[in-house]
């Protein structure tokens, strides 16, 4: 689990963090993937919080409530449906929205909107996820 608050910007830099920036778990089995993805949700003004599989991620979420999971689906030990169904299956998690970006297994995903609130496929356009979010957001805030 790797958490980088926004305040902590790349290159040694300290930006403001932004008051109530809600809180997003990122959980992609791939280093580069979950760096871009950290990046782009810090760059958008959110605090990040990323772990490697959801194994680590449910380890992540009992001390932690974001207000938002974006998952991989195929990871180790444990895939992003696996996740989800263990997130749902949580009183206290599980009305987080939960976005799934997926390479080959978006389809799947979309056979279970009881557990994602959106699936994105890979490549997505960063435009693409930022919206999604912000939609299912708005939509948890209802």
């Amino acid at each position: 689990m790797s958490e980088q608050p926004a305040s902590e910007a790349r290159g040694g830099a300290v930006l403001p963090e932004p008051p109530g920036a809600p809180h997003i778990l990122v959980i992609e089995d791939e280093p580069i993937i979950s760096a871009m993805l950290a990046c782009l949700l810090e760059d958008a003004g959110y605090l990040v919080t990323t772990a490697d599989n959801g194994a680590e991620a449910l380890t992540c979420l009992k001390t932690l409530t974001p207000a938002l999971i974006v998952t991989d689906f195929m990871m180790p030990l444990m895939t992003g449906l696996d996740f989800a169904k263990a997130v749902r299956s949580d009183e206290r998690l599980r009305d987080i929205p939960i976005i799934l970006i997926s390479g080959l297994q978006g389809s799947v995903g979309r056979q279970h909107p009881d557990l994602f609130q959106s699936v994105l496929d890979k490549p997505c356009r960063p435009e693409a996820l930022i919206a999604e979010i912000e939609n299912a957001l708005a939509s948890a805030k209802v």
